[in-house]
């Protein structure tokens, strides 16, 4: 059950439905946002818990809270209520049942105010082979075409297979973000302010990011993805691993992948700088670099999201809008020590980019090895 779940739902009321599930072991705990189509009912969330993790459910919960349509945080009813029809109340306790397995969620909820509701959700497909139809080039090829493009138009990513775009929090099977910021921020925060000359104050939004953008350049899994101006920075990123060979493991990828993502995502899309909302976002952001000296060697920046299966909502977000935002580029792992070399000339190498001890050791490594 632990992921995301997204569809819409229908009973008293219908819109959209976005769950978001972790496993704790002995049990699941998650929350559910429900978005209603118009504006005569509030957008609400929902923290749950389930008592154990069986295929089939049954739990009540008390957590419940309204979300301000125009700010899209949380709200005291008493402070938004004048906002909708006179005498409508929000919803105190719900009982929900219901059953999942490795497809589909399904939720039956009554209310304490008799409203009802019903929703079956597909599971992320995040995990799946993209779908996404990249152009296949030579190195030579891939110089020659980035070389054209306008300048600053794109930001480019490099991973060494071709998963679809996913965040490292998302990788490790986790959903909830409400959790993450209240639990496991405020635990890392204690403990890495040990270790950093400036303390961070994380209810300053640039402090907050940059704290963010911080732990994930030092392997902290976070709701971020790393993302560069340069396209040779992505390439060496993509390149970096030494591949596996077919040799030793069965069906090693042949491909390394450059993603593209079109600026102007950020021009006609919304940008979400705070991670846990009501609805699903993928946004673009530069956060200030304290105490990381990697972003400016990288020329690095960040996509921030609560999704879990970004391509997948990128693709219907071109849909809406009759654009084409997400792009790839898949090169021939075979070129890797010709591309490697290259981009060593060009001052692009692991010394380079990880400035200190552990980037230095990799470079040499790479070099002599």
């Amino acid at each position: 059950m632990n992921g995301q779940w997204i569809g819409e739902y229908n009973g008293t009321n219908r819109g959209v439905l976005m769950v978001n599930v972790d496993d704790m072991g002995s049990h699941f705990e998650g929350v559910a946002y429900l978005r209603p189509v118009g504006n005569d009912v509030p957008r609400t969330g929902i923290g749950f818990r389930t008592v154990n993790k069986d295929w089939a459910f049954l739990f009540t919960t008390n957590d419940l809270w309204a979300i301000h349509p125009k700010t899209a945080n949380p709200a005291p009813w008493d402070t938004i209520k004048s906002l909708y029809p006179d005498n409508l109340q929000l919803v105190t306790q719900t009982e929900v049942s219901g059953q999942w397995d490795d497809r589909r969620l399904s939720l039956n909820w009554r209310t304490d105010l008799g409203t009802v509701g019903t929703s079956v959700l597909e599971r992320s497909q995040a995990d799946q082979p993209s779908e996404l139809n990249a152009q296949s080039m030579k190195w030579e090829e891939f110089k020659a075409y980035v070389a054209q493009l306008v300048e600053k138009r794109h930001l480019f990513r490099g991973q060494s297979q071709a998963w679809r775009l996913r965040t490292t929090f998302h990788r490790r099977g986790r959903a909830n973000l409400l959790r993450f910021v209240r639990d496991d921020i405020q635990v890392l925060h204690r403990r890495l302010s040990a270790r950093t000359k400036h303390v961070f104050n994380l209810a300053n939004a640039d402090e907050n990011g940059a704290f963010f953008n911080l732990v994930q350049h030092h392997g902290y899994p976070t709701p971020l993805l790393d993302w560069t101006y340069s396209p040779y920075v992505a390439a060496f990123f993509a390149y970096r691993n030494p591949p596996k060979l077919e040799a030793t493991v069965p069906n090693a990828p042949s491909k390394v992948r450059i993603f593209l993502l079109d600026e102007l995502w950020r021009t006609d899309i919304s940008q979400i700088m705070t991670l846990d909302r009501d609805f699903p976002h993928f946004s673009v952001s530069e956060f200030i670099a304290i105490e990381n000296e990697r972003v400016i060697p990288q020329q690095s920046v960040s996509t921030v999201t609560n999704v879990d299966d970004i391509e997948t909502y990128i693709r219907s977000r071109e849909k809406e809008f009759g654009k084409s935002y997400l792009s790839a580029i898949d090169l021939p792992v075979s070129a890797r020590a010709h591309v490697l070399r290259e981009l060593a000339y060009m001052g692009v190498t692991a010394g380079s980019l990880f400035p200190g001890l552990d980037g230095a050791c990799e470079e040499l490594r790479e070099r002599n090895f």
